[in-house]
């Protein structure tokens, strides 16, 4: 006999982790597509893989489904509006990137400039998720800024930023150097 969880009672549990902010772009029939998530990680780094979960009644689902490439940007601090910009349902595809600024990845696709790093994927495997579906995507280009380093951070139906500890930056990793 399956149990099944309170709603009220998951939804608050889930709220309690704190993630970053993205915002994944696809571009589908001449229209450029986006979706804000935080309900994104890395998964392997060889190969470099990460994963979104969409929402399978979004208009940003079919597009994605059907163009197999997306962009991710990883948004810091200043890119909060377009957060919440990305994440309002309804808002008119044509328009959506005209206040916003942004840039194209090698593969075209439109990412926002209010962020630490970038990543082109293509679609290399989906999973279910009930109401959810799993992209896993292998990254085929990648671009991070060195100078900016205050990620957008999304906890219980807020935006924060983190509050650093002086002894955890004692060692910095540098890619290996």
């Amino acid at each position: 006999m399956e149990k099944s969880v309170d709603q009220a009672a998951f939804r608050g549990a889930l709220s309690r982790f704190a993630s970053g902010v993205t915002v994944v772009s696809t571009a589908h029939d001449g229209l450029d597509h986006a979706m804000t998530a935080s309900a994104f990680t890395s998964v392997s780094l060889i190969p470099p893989l990460v994963l979104v979960c969409t929402n399978r009644g979004s208009r940003f689902h079919d597009a994605v489904r059907e163009s197999r490439r997306w962009g991710v940007s990883i948004l810091s601090e200043h890119g909060r509006e377009a957060s919440a910009w990305f994440a309002h349902r309804g808002r008119p595809l044509d328009t959506q990137f005209e206040n916003i600024a942004h840039h194209r990845s090698p593969g075209g696709l439109a990412l926002l400039d209010e962020s630490l790093a970038w990543l082109e994927c293509e679609t290399e495997a989906e999973h279910d998720g009930g109401d959810h579906l799993i992209l896993v995507g292998r990254v085929v280009w990648a671009e991070y800024q060195d100078d900016t380093d205050d990620p957008l951070l999304y906890y219980r139906s807020h935006y924060g930023t983190i509050v650093r500890q002086p002894e955890s930056e004692k060692t910095v990793y540098r890619g290996g150097q």
